[in-house]
């Protein structure tokens, strides 16, 4: 019998009405702002009524390094908030937006997968509810309101050189990573050299995702840094009388979005900042609203957990106040034997030996999450054709290390594939045993952050960064900002800056090649090696594929 793809499997859900998925966590059906039948956001009156009621408990998925064999951290999310649905808890999932970028370029798709799925899956991979529409436009605004400045007479005094703030749209251009603007003579203003990012690494993305309310968004916006003037003193965002306008522009999309799963379960899509270069994590504003609905958040972090983990206690946590009770890690069978150097197309075969090889990856993430104080398990997300001695060399490895790991069927079972794993992490986050604490308090100097999480996380030997690099660091100490965390943008795919470079690596330096200060959103992005803002499509991207059919109804998305 043929396997159903995602999309087919999506399609043939049969949803409830989001007021009946509302109820389920005590949401009136008058505090639902519905986009369609199967969506809504709820309002910011609601969000203010249940301040005052205790938080359930907070699980986050992370997974090992991402590899082309695959690894299901998001489809693992959506699995565990059903599980623990399934054995009588109140659970919601927490997971990020999907970006146009990644959906039409390599990953076709961000909604979990097979059986463990948010739907509508369609809308959610496509414009959703637009908030990252809302974005580009608040970010772009802000952009056209500092060129027009300059235009009628720059009363601020903006150093054209050392204007900040690029523009952004949510879609991979490498051809707009670099290009100038103002060409066309005195009508057009001036001509500057600028650039794009990808609209999930600006910081009004950042900044949705950590604000807790319209107030604080407007005050994270005014803060934002735009340029210099000539004696190097910064110009904000409120010097251009733009936070307001960009606050009305993103007034809908700060409200939380809710869904559900193939199941039937509410799962709350909100944000998407990506965790190689930017925080990785949904907003605060779900977080924080399903913690007061629900006994059990289950929420994801992106990429591995060197990034994404990493990021979600170190920024997240220390600015919202949160501390997660458990730790679930994903990893694959496929992945282990990826990374102990087996070609992707040989992936099929039994290789006992290469699946303990690379074991080391895994090991490597769950000493780092225990650093944190937090305890961890593995979720081993099975696919078709792992042997029974492969699964019991990772279950066997990851005993050693002082964890346990439980093979997960979520993928091709729904709930019904996750119960043991819902049953021990509901077990571990009721007995409230975790320690947490930040990996570095807030007052050690900036530099002295980057090398924790370097030698630390990453267990390099040292970071290389020139003078003009640790001036700029110094300078923004000098002006106040020395207490922000530190958002580190670097490959995915490696502890190290070398994608190539698997496993467990030592030895290796991390390069910084910039800094960035985003002074709204509260961090300061350290950009490492050839970590790109803006990616590129790959040679053939998912958009090649995607199309509509016959029927009128999308194919390609997975």
């Amino acid at each position: 019998m043929a396997v159903k793809s995602d999309i087919e499997i999506a399609r043939a859900a049969r949803k409830e009405p989001i007021q009946a998925i509302g109820a389920k966590l005590g949401i009136p059906e008058d505090q639902l702002v519905p986009y369609g039948h199967d969506k809504a956001k709820v309002s910011q009156g609601f969000i203010d009524s249940v301040q005052d009621r205790p938080d359930g408990r907070l699980i986050l998925v992370t997974a090992i390094n991402p590899t082309p064999a695959g690894e299901g951290k998001t489809t693992t999310t959506v699995g565990l908030g059903d599980g623990l649905n399934r054995i009588g808890k109140r659970a919601a999932a927490c997971i990020r937006e999907a970006s146009l970028g990644p959906c039409f370029g390599m990953k076709g798709g961000a909604a979990g997968g097979g059986y463990a799925q948010v739907v509508p899956m369609e809308d959610m991979n496509l414009h959703f509810t637009g908030d990252f529409h809302a974005i580009t436009s608040a970010h772009n605004l802000l952009a056209a309101m500092i060129d027009n400045h300059i235009y009628w007479g720059n009363e601020l005094g903006i150093d054209e050189r050392r204007i900040v703030w690029r523009r952004v749209m949510d879609m991979n251009d490498r051809a707009l990573r670099d290009n100038v603007v103002g060409l066309g003579g005195v009508a057009n203003g001036f001509a500057r050299q600028t650039g794009f990012d990808i609209t999930v690494a600006s910081e009004v993305m950042a900044i949705l995702c950590l604000a807790t309310d319209l107030a604080d968004l407007q005050r994270r916006l005014a803060g934002v840094i735009v340029a210099y003037r000539r004696d190097r003193a910064p110009v904000y965002a409120r010097d251009l009388g733009a936070d307001g306008a960009m606050t009305v522009l993103l007034r809908e999309a700060m409200q939380p979005n809710l869904v559900q799963t193939l199941e039937n379960n509410p799962a709350f899509v909100h944000g998407g900042p990506f965790a190689n270069i930017a925080h990785g994590c949904n907003s605060v504003a779900a977080t924080r609203t399903a913690l007061k609905t629900a006994d059990y958040v289950v929420t994801e972090a992106g990429f591995g957990a060197d990034l994404g983990a990493e990021k979600f206690m170190n920024i997240k946590c220390r600015k919202a106040g949160l501390a997660p009770d458990c730790v679930v890690l994903v990893a694959t069978v496929r992945a282990m034997k990826m990374n102990g150097g087996v070609a992707k197309a040989d992936l099929g075969a039994e290789n006992v030996e290469a699946v303990q090889k690379g074991c080391a990856n895994l090991g490597r993430h769950i000493s780092n999450i225990k650093t944190f104080g937090v305890p961890v398990v593995v979720a081993i997300n099975h696919f078709a054709g792992d042997s029974d001695a492969e699964i019991a060399a990772v279950t066997d490895y990851v005993a050693a290390q002082g964890s346990e790991a439980i093979l997960c069927r979520h993928w091709a079972e729904g709930a019904a594939g996750i119960e043991a794993l819902a049953h021990r992490v509901a077990e571990i986050a009721d007995a409230r045993s975790a320690q947490f604490a930040p990996l570095y308090p807030a007052e050690r100097p900036l530099f002295e952050k980057i090398e924790t999480i370097a030698r630390r996380i990453y267990r390099a030997d040292d970071v290389l960064a020139d003078k003009r690099v640790r001036d700029q660091l110094h300078a923004w100490e000098a002006e106040g900002f020395g207490e922000l965390p530190i958002c580190m943008a670097k490959t995915q795919y490696s502890f190290s800056t070398d994608p190539d470079l698997r496993g467990a690596p030592t030895g290796h330096d991390v390069p910084v090649r910039e800094v960035r200060l985003s002074a709204g959103a509260g961090f300061v992005v350290v950009i490492c090696g050839e970590i790109m803002t803006m990616p590129g499509l790959p040679r053939r991207p998912s958009a090649e594929s995607i199309k509509l059919n016959a029927d009128g109804d999308v194919e390609g998305l997975f």
